[in-house]
């Protein structure tokens, strides 16, 4: 028999708060049986049968549908089911998810007069995910003693981890409930710690905007940005956190509080995709990372940053020119993609269009007006809107007899880059609202490359602006409310619940 934590019966609530006070209480139940288990298999012990810990659940039937004039006036595009029926999910970490988990349940309950069951699931806790920030205690055990970890604690099932729910592809067997959620905990658990691994920041400081770069001349700029905004006692963001958990509070402020208790400790290199975060109460501020170069960065980065269920994420970086009439400093506002980046082509097919949002589309234009000044046909001389072509291969120009040429030309492309358009297709696939907006940084098509002096000093007069038109760009989304930001142009036939 496995060794298991006392059972909890399952229970009953019309009270969101209350459902969310017996979701921490079955986690920390289940967590601390867990640790202390490893804890002990260290110091020698062991047991006849399998230690065992499992998520949460959170499970609702749901007896009817809602009224058409109720979601209306709702005006958001979650927060309910599409048909009768029995729906549930496992829950994680909800000491990081309170708030989230609570808008669920409450637009749940709200929405469909449903009682909230909350139980243990059958979902085992797989033992890698039990171990706080910064727990190495598996380092600590010789080689053999690690290899019987294995045969008495769960290992991360990956059955259990896929994107069938995100991708449309999972198929419910005769007696399973309907999934509330597109990711299961084991799911959320495992981007959680892979975040850790590329970014060098723990989840808890990430926030609600996202920005992507490819090029770290934006972060260099990012960076000083965040330290002049801790400068300011009025400033609006509270603290500013690099990678290794840096944290820099804004002067008058006591020290941040928010995010792991652990002082940090500055990186001896800096991770793949390294992350920092300019905080701001809620979680409202900007979380800024440099993927690197490649559809494959692009990809990772946003498959993990996805269970935090971000507000939006943009792309900001640089771009081939591919039209004559564009000159070196212009930016370009995608309004859609060319996808030759093949790294998402098993999870979102070619055929699928990845439409442009307009709260996105809205924000990024007034936000290139309100930081060049610019208006009307002076607008239009510096931005351009158009496709943007995203390939999996940086020398495309060289293939032998203009295939790549031609392709782009038929599809109207006016700019070309390696990331764009795999993040606003995982943004599609993961409904989160994306954007992108590029800068012209050379035309290799017609003989305009960056050579080192003219780059640099490209660099120096270009960055500093984009950077600024993408936070601008973030202010207005957030003054328009994030809430509604999440379009119903993301949502399926048969859309989960939760946001």
């Amino acid at each position: 028999m496995p060794h298991t934590p006392p059972p909890v019966a399952p229970s009953r609530h019309r009270d969101p708060e209350a459902a969310l006070t017996q979701v921490r209480e079955v986690y920390s139940a289940q967590i601390a049986h867990l640790r202390d288990a490893v804890h002990r298999f260290i110091a020698g012990e062991s047991w006849p049968g399998r230690v065992r810990a499992c998520y949460p659940y959170v499970r609702v039937h749901v007896e009817s549908t809602v009224r058409q004039q109720v979601l209306e006036n709702l005006g958001l595009s979650y927060g309910f089911v599409d048909g009768v029926g029995c729906y549930e999910t496992t829950l994680t970490r909800p000491d990081l998810y309170a708030s989230y988990y609570l808008e669920q349940f409450r637009l749940l309950q709200q929405n469909h007069g449903v009682e909230l069951e909350v139980g243990t699931s059958n979902q085992p806790i797989p033992v890698h995910f039990s171990f706080a920030e910064n727990d190495y205690i598996e380092g600590t055990m010789p080689p053999e003693r690690r290899s019987l970890m294995r045969e008495l604690f769960d290992l991360p099932d990956l059955e259990a981890m896929d994107d069938g729910i995100a991708n449309g592809t999972w198929e419910p067997g005769p007696d399973d409930a309907r999934p509330l959620s597109l990711f299961t905990a084991a799911r959320v658990d495992y981007s959680l710690h892979r975040l850790r691994h590329y970014t060098g920041t723990a989840p808890e400081w990430f926030q609600n905007f996202v920005l992507f770069t490819n090029y770290q001349f934006y972060i260099d700029e990012f960076v000083r940005l965040g330290h002049e905004a801790m400068q300011d006692p009025q400033g609006e963001y509270t603290a500013f956190v690099e990678p290794g958990n840096m944290v820099t509070t804004r002067a008058g402020l006591p020290p941040d509080t928010t995010g792991p208790a652990l002082p940090g400790v500055a990186p001896p290199r800096l991770p793949q995709m390294p992350a920092y975060h300019l905080l701001r109460p809620g979680h409202g501020g900007i979380t800024m990372v440099n993927i690197g170069v490649g559809p494959a960065n692009a990809k990772t980065i946003t498959d993990h940053i996805a269970v935090l269920r971000p507000h939006a994420w943009m792309m900001l970086g640089h771009c081939a020119g591919l039209r004559t009439s564009q000159q070196l400093g212009d930016y370009v506002l995608a309004h859609a993609y060319v996808r030759e980046d093949h790294v998402l082509d098993e999870d979102l097919p070619l055929w699928v269009p990845i439409p442009a949002l307009a709260e996105i589309q809205v924000a990024l234009e007034r936000a290139v007006a309100d930081v060049t000044g610019a208006k009307g046909a002076d607008l239009k001389r510096i931005m351009r809107t158009g496709t943007v072509a995203s390939t999996d291969n940086r020398n495309w120009e060289l293939l032998a007899g203009n295939r790549a040429q031609r392709r782009f030309s038929q599809s109207r492309a006016v700019a070309l880059d390696m990331e764009s358009a795999t993040i606003a297709a995982n943004g599609f696939r993961f409904r989160v609202p994306y954007g992108t907006l590029l800068c012209v940084s050379d035309k290799p098509l017609h003989g305009e490359i960056k050579l080192p002096g003219m780059a640099n000093q490209f660099y120096r007069e270009r960055v500093d602006q984009h950077l600024r038109i993408g936070m601008r760009a973030i202010e207005v989304l957030r003054e328009g409310g994030s809430q509604r930001l999440h379009s119903r142009k993301l949502r399926s036939f048969d859309e989960v619940a939760f946001q």
